[in-house]
């Protein structure tokens, strides 16, 4: 088996949620509740990378999450994965300056929708992840459509992950906020599928609460993260 490095911290609460899922998946491929992976965890301070990304310091994000990777690697990670979506946005040039493979969550999500066969897809955020092209591109360049909310739903949306869900408090009122935008995007745009392009989003979104498919991208991750820890 091989051994996962993650880097967490981006933020807390979805890194835990990385845990938990990561355990019960491997579990239930394994067959066996006494089963466990092994992995490494390097939690690194997400204020910092929304710092950087807002003051377009991008290289310094890259070598910044580099050195997170390196110390995995150093201390024996065979590959590597980011916990967030966000930081996915110097993914490429983070991987190019370790030498343990990483597995994108942009790719994966990608693969996800295809096998859905989604040809409209909505996409929900933080806002440099709604703004920016990097989960977009694999989309677009194939010939889908991926359609964010107007840019006061956008800010309204980065307040709310930053101010609550960042910080493990989910509120009744900005769960409603968040699937009246979902709703309202179905409706305009004839949305097939949503991506939940923050890894905090399953603390508020639950399967039943839309009635096109969502796409999970801790869960969609983590699938690639086992499939790596049990490659021969």
């Amino acid at each position: 088996m091989k051994k996962l490095g993650m880097i967490g911290g981006t933020g807390p609460e979805s890194t835990v949620d990385y845990y938990q899922t990561i355990i019960k998946m491997f579990q239930e491929r394994t067959g066996s509740q006494e089963s466990l992976p092994e992995l490494l965890i390097y939690s690194i301070n997400m204020y910092k990378i929304f710092d950087l990304l807002q003051s377009g310091q991008e290289e310094e994000l890259t070598e910044y999450l580099a050195a997170a990777v390196l110390s995995l690697e150093r201390a024996g990670a065979d590959f590597a994965v980011i916990s967030a979506n966000t930081p996915h946005i110097v993914f490429d040039r983070v991987q190019q300056k370790v030498n343990i493979p990483m597995i994108s969550i942009v790719e994966a999500t990608y693969r996800k929708a295809k096998n859905l066969r989604l040809q409209k897809i909505g996409l929900l955020g933080t806002q440099f992840t709604m703004e920016n092209d990097f989960l977009k591109g694999p989309f677009t360049a194939n010939g889908q459509e991926v359609f964010v909310p107007d840019e006061d739903e956008q800010q309204f949306i980065h307040g709310k992950i930053v101010g609550e869900l960042e910080k493990g408090i989910v509120k009744e009122e900005t769960k409603k906020a968040f699937l009246a935008i979902s709703g309202r995007m179905i409706e305009q745009h004839q949305i097939e599928g949503l991506i939940l392009g923050c890894t905090e989003f399953p603390m508020i979104f639950k399967p039943e609460d839309l009635d096109i498919p969502q796409l999970n991208t801790v869960e969609i991750h983590v699938d690639e993260i086992i499939k790596m820890i049990l490659e021969d």
